[in-house]
């Protein structure tokens, strides 16, 4: 069975870089006012979602990697919601606005098919157990939903 030995290697953290990556082109055209208001604001909630993922991967247990993976499930829906603020705003496009949206809601769907994966897990991570691979994670089979 193959293992996730990195939190890097996990399709759901790469998914919130690229949340990330998009969040800062799309922030970088807003106004110098909003600098630190909704562009900040956006920006520490997309970002907030790739340290808890790795937090909780690296926590070691099922029940602490789910905890966090719902905060990052959070942050995620906050983004969703300030990219509508962005459009309402006009500081981003509808076109923004939807690709923005589309990805959380990506983001948000792997997330919580990995919690429900990781729920039902037949072991308790790697913490709770003997040493060697850090976590028996299946391809594909906690991927349910694009």
């Amino acid at each position: 069975m193959p293992t996730v030995e990195r939190f890097e290697d996990l399709r759901v953290w790469q998914e919130a870089r690229q949340v990330v990556k998009l969040v800062y082109q799309m922030t970088a055209k807003f106004p110098p006012g909003e600098r630190y208001g909704l562009a900040s604001q956006v920006q520490r909630a997309a970002v907030s979602t790739m340290p808890n993922i790795a937090e909780g991967f690296e926590r070691g247990t099922n029940r602490e990697f789910v905890n966090f993976l719902y905060i990052a499930k959070g942050s995620s829906g906050e983004v969703r919601s300030q990219a509508y603020a962005a459009l309402d705003l006009g500081y981003i496009s509808q076109v923004e606005c939807s690709d923005l949206v589309g990805h959380c809601e990506t983001l948000s769907r792997r997330i919580y098919n990995l919690i429900e994966y990781l729920k039902h897990a037949p072991f308790e991570g790697p913490k709770l157990r003997e040493p060697g691979p850090a976590w028996n994670l299946k391809p594909g089979t906690w991927n349910l939903k694009p």
